[in-house]
């Protein structure tokens, strides 16, 4: 995949996955704007970029407000003279059950999430817009926001709105040339780690060197960082250029296109519906297979 002469913001990219979309895109020749709050892992992740031969310049900020989003953009054009790819990695997490989450920790968690894709994505397309030559804006979002997930009200959240708001983009940003899509992605990360079922795979192939075995990398769709990598590479090429809108899934040996939402059953009753009639109608009508809720928890084959 070719990218040369494009220019990408990664935010978020110090370390973990943002990191490995850095260097995917360094290394199919984009220029990359590294983006952290840690002055240290920017610094680290640049000079991987470089010594490997790529391009790539630091930003340290917080994403979230408008300052930040324009200094990225900013970043870019002074540096390397435009601006084709957004890619808003940057994330926390703050994770409680919704009667313990306190107002900071839902605030915090949409801030950098929700708000900060949004502040980045706005300044990316205006800048986007006086260029005219179209761009790519890629928004990372999360199974959670797809399915929900235990103890994750303030990131579920985030991540579905950041769904919605790329198909939203895809529609105001079509006439510009500019795609927008999210990205669902499943790798072995610090957070990946703390599932039970997870953890002890991933440290065993990480001992050995081995790949992580099959079942994980299929059925889970559980693999490394740079697996995902290679889906953000695509969606920031001009081989992408008639995919917008949509919440593509990626991990391990899993590519995946998510369904948006859709009635799944209706019924009909003349006049409107009362209460007593949804009731009497519900189990064996429009609610009779229920949709499922929640991550399904990870098995392991039997030995």
């Amino acid at each position: 995949m070719d990218l040369q002469g494009k220019v990408a913001v990664v935010t978020g990219s110090g370390r973990g996955l943002g990191l490995a979309y850095a260097q995917a895109l360094a290394a199919a020749g984009a220029a990359v704007v590294v983006n952290d709050v840690d002055q240290d892992a920017v610094d680290a992740a640049v000079a991987s970029i470089t010594s490997a031969g790529g391009r790539a310049t630091g930003a340290v900020a917080a994403v979230g407000d408008g300052d930040a989003a324009r200094l990225l953009v900013d970043t870019a054009v002074q540096e390397f003279g435009s601006l084709d790819v957004l890619v808003t990695n940057a994330g926390i997490l703050r994770d409680r059950v919704l009667w313990k989450m306190t107002d900071d920790d839902f605030d915090a968690v949409v801030r950098v999430h929700l708000r900060g894709t949004f502040t980045c994505a706005r300044a990316a397309a205006i800048r986007m817009r006086e260029q005219g030559t179209g761009g790519r804006l890629v928004l990372i979002s999360s199974p959670a926001g797809q399915r929900g997930n235990f103890g994750q009200t303030n990131y579920a959240a985030a991540k579905a709105g950041i769904v919605a708001m790329a198909r939203t983009w895809a529609l105001e940003l079509s006439r510009a040339g500019i795609t927008v899509n999210a990205v669902v992605p499943v790798a072995a990360t610090e957070m990946t780690r703390t599932i039970p079922a997870f953890a002890p795979v991933i440290e065993e192939a990480e001992r050995t060197g081995d790949p992580l075995p099959d079942w994980l990398r299929k059925e889970e769709g559980l693999g490394t960082v740079e697996d995902v990598a290679a889906l953000i590479t695509f969606l920031a090429s001009d081989d992408s250029g008639d995919v917008t809108g949509q919440a593509i899934g990626i991990g391990g040996d899993r590519l995946a296109l998510w369904a948006h939402p859709r009635e799944k059953a209706v019924a009909l009753a003349d006049g409107g519906w009362t209460a007593e009639a949804i009731a009497a109608r519900w189990r064996d009508g429009v609610g009779a297979e229920p949709e499922t809720y929640g991550i399904p928890a990870p098995k392991a084959p039997e030995a």
